[in-house]
């Protein structure tokens, strides 16, 4: 009857345990779901969150073969500072021809006296506008007021006159 009762209880324990490790297991995921999960939607807060807290992107390098502070023209400002996420410059390094889904590239404007005058931001998102290359666009004040975002006449008409070097002026995307 001990024997029994002890065999009970052992099958009983290695049941249970078997059936917590099932549980604490996560569900498989797709990679595809990973990488649609980490961009963020087009919605100029949320990118203003992800480029000044959860990343900051005055850690990411600046476009290639240009410096803090260079020369700028209307509408950003008379001196400019341009940074582009990880996969940005990966593909820029590639020369791929077209920036990847969700890329970034932030432009800090200054004014004459090098003030921050406006931080604009060219955000891809697959989808969001085909027929203008899916890009985003936004401005916001220093004090991350956001001046403008979404689909921006003014800048869409402009970077139109770029839309063979994937709709940025700032270096060839080749």
């Amino acid at each position: 009857m001990i024997r029994r009762l002890t065999l009970s209880c052992l099958i009983l324990c290695l049941s249970l345990a078997s059936g917590c490790q099932q549980q604490n297991e996560a569900p498989p995921t797709q990679p595809s779901d990973q990488k649609a999960a980490a961009l963020p939607d087009a919605d100029g807060r949320t990118l203003i969150e992800l480029i000044t807290v959860t990343q900051d992107y005055r850690q990411w390098p600046m476009f290639p073969g240009k410096e803090a502070l260079y020369q700028g023209q209307h509408p950003h400002g008379a001196y400019l500072t341009t940074y582009v996420s990880p996969p940005v410059l990966a593909a820029l390094q590639n020369k791929s021809g077209k920036l990847p889904d969700g890329a970034i590239i932030v432009k800090e404007n200054y004014s004459p006296e090098k003030e921050l005058a406006a931080v604009t931001v060219m955000y891809r998102r697959a989808g969001y506008n085909p027929e203008e290359g899916d890009w985003f666009w936004l401005k916001y004040s220093p004090d991350q007021t956001i001046l403008a975002e979404g689909r921006i006449d003014g800048c869409i008409n402009c970077h139109r006159a770029v839309q063979n070097n994937d709709w940025v002026f700032t270096g060839p995307v080749k």
